[in-house]
């Protein structure tokens, strides 16, 4: 009662926090006059005036109002947008090691700015992470010009696709134009070292794991790629601490062994049944008849008696094991290891779901963010069971020789923040966890979205008859639509259905991914339809009228470009 009645009078702590990062907006507000007079120059000269304070004994908290303000200015007059006070008390949060969370287009990314510049004048390297390749591109170009502007070096990585350890690294350089179609503005190619040793550099969390990784193999201190953690702020942050944050990032060396032995065992696997689950007498779990049951949550699968009879008999038909031997024995436990990859492969692993296949390859797609990742192989002898399954060149097994969770791999960075839509439903985990305190920012101005509850309908073709008739009325209303699916598999069957109703519609998905720009720079036309996996979930800004900048950026040459306006 005494705890409600204090809340009541002062607030929640939240509420304090807040009310208190506002007054230090006052303070960045009066300095806005006199910073809007200065000219360009003088402006962007801030930047080594701060730096030499630090030197002198300042530190970065009482540099913020000053730094803050200088990046407000140089936003205005780079890309035309003027921080608010809520997004600069974002920033403050970002800088004090907290996670800000911000709702669905409160600018995220231009708060990310404030923290990332005053944590940049140190020179020991600032992490931006974001979830996945293209959004690290977007922002350092897009944020790239206050950066610049102020005298900062912004760095660029991105995966390389198996292509080398150098390729896929840019520095942002606002003069560079790419010569080739598949080069990407402003960003200029650089060695990977380089881009590291940036004074801000923008990635994502899985190609930060696995250089770390590669950097703890180097041989010299030359053959690294990355300073210290020193500081990261990390958006979209409870996906990759909370969901991804038991996930390893394993780097693998090829080891020696045969790959026909994986073709072999997967012959049998179409002959083994499933357990049913059932209930025994008493009533408690259990499984019926089968050779095999499985355990969806853990993604194992564990043979049955039966089941394990009838795998030894028919590799005693096929040759490959011994009359009178256990799968069990010693000597054959390389079998059982084959055969639960390829149980599991089976299974567990579907087509256009966990993985595609380009170029007669088994490529991996991101259960999280429904992207490809090239070059990335399934261990414990899962990628070449799933080559077997689906009749492609096997490739060698590999050997783990490094790895690490995102959960660890963060710890490392001695300040760490965050920003999310929805990090308040995890506050305790990332408390207990990483010792991050979630900090909830106002919204600018009044929510006035309206949130619906989930509508749940008997059957499949039930929930796809609504799902048809809810876009073509928003298409009959010039309404554009975004339909977001769980997998690859569900995008296509969607479009088929749009495709038999004759809708004109986009379908973004891991197959698509180098179509991805335009098809989001189109996304928010009038009457537009897009079908999209979680590749255009988290962080993914759909423009309402759609995005011409963005679409002039995609095109390939003047013809190309006419094309694109004559179509506005």
């Amino acid at each position: 009662m005494a705890f409600n009645v204090f809340k009541k009078v002062f607030g929640s702590r939240n509420e304090r926090l807040v009310k208190r990062l506002m007054k230090t907006c006052l303070s960045i507000n009066a300095l806005e006059d006199e910073l809007s007079a200065l000219s360009d120059a003088d402006l962007s000269a801030r930047t080594d005036h701060f730096r030499q304070r630090l030197q002198q004994g300042s530190n970065l908290d009482e540099l913020l109002p000053e730094t803050f303000a200088v990046v407000r200015e140089a936003s205005k007059r780079t890309l035309g947008m003027r921080h608010f006070d809520v997004q600069m008390v974002g920033g403050m949060v970002l800088h004090s090691g907290k996670i800000a969370e911000m709702r669905t287009g409160e600018g995220k990314t231009l708060v990310a700015t404030l923290a990332a510049y005053l944590n940049a004048l140190p020179a020991m390297g600032v992490h931006v992470v974001t979830v996945n390749d293209y959004l690290a591109r977007r922002d350092a170009v897009w944020m790239g010009a206050i950066y610049h502007f102020l005298g900062l070096s912004v760095g660029v990585i991105n995966s390389s696709g198996g292509k080398g350890p150098d390729a896929a690294s840019y520095i942002y350089d606002p003069d560079y134009e790419p010569s080739e179609a598949q080069g990407h503005k402003h960003l200029r190619p650089v060695y990977r070292r380089d881009a590291y040793h940036a004074d801000i550099t923008y990635s994502t969390n899985n190609e930060i794991g696995f250089d770390y990784l590669r950097d703890n193999m180097a041989l010299t201190p030359e053959g690294r790629f990355q300073r210290d953690p020193f500081y990261a702020i990390i958006d979209e942050v409870d996906s990759i601490l909370i969901d991804e944050a038991r996930t390893p990032l394993i780097i693998s060396g090829q080891s020696e062994g045969k790959t026909d032995l994986y073709t072999k065992i997967d012959q049998i696997i179409p002959a083994l049944t499933r357990q049913a689950p059932i209930k025994d007498e008493e009533g408690k779990p259990d499984f019926g008849p089968g050779d095999f049951s499985v355990d969806e949550k853990s993604k194992r699968v564990y043979l049955s008696e039966e089941g394990h009879q009838k795998v030894e008999e028919m590799l005693i038909q096929l040759g490959i094991l011994n009359q009178g031997e256990s799968l069990y024995d010693a000597a054959n436990i390389i079998l059982m290891h084959h055969v639960d990859a390829a149980l599991r492969a089976h299974v567990l692993f579907q087509k256009n779901v966990d993985y595609i296949i380009r170029d007669s390859q088994i490529i991996i797609v991101d259960e999280f963010t429904g992207r490809t990742m090239p070059g990335r192989r399934w261990s414990e002898g899962l990628h070449q069971a799933i080559e077997a399954k689906e009749r492609v060149p096997i490739q060698q097994e590999n050997q783990t020789m490094a790895s690490i969770t995102f959960q660890n791999l963060f710890r490392l960075y001695p300040k760490l923040a965050g920003m999310t839509g929805t990090a308040d439903t995890e506050a305790f985990e990332f408390q207990q966890i990483y010792g991050l305190e979630v900090v909830v920012i106002p919204t600018n101005q009044p929510m006035i979205r309206e949130d619906r509850g989930d509508l749940v309908y008997l059957t499949q073709e039930e929930k796809y008859r609504a799902i048809i008739a809810d876009i073509q009325d928003c298409v009959s209303r010039g309404q554009p639509a975004l339909v977001g699916t769980a997998s690859i598999e569900t995008s296509e069957l969607v479009s088929k259905l749009l495709t038999k109703e004759k809708l004109p519609h986009e379908v973004l998905n891991a197959k698509q991914h180098e179509r991805e720009a335009g098809i989001i720079a189109r996304a928010g036309e009038p009457s537009a339809v897009t079908i999209a996996t979680n590749m255009a979930g988290r962080g993914t800004d759909i423009v309402l009228g759609g995005n011409l900048e963005a679409e002039l950026e995609n095109a390939v040459d003047a013809a190309d470009r006419d094309r694109i306006v004559a179509g506005w």
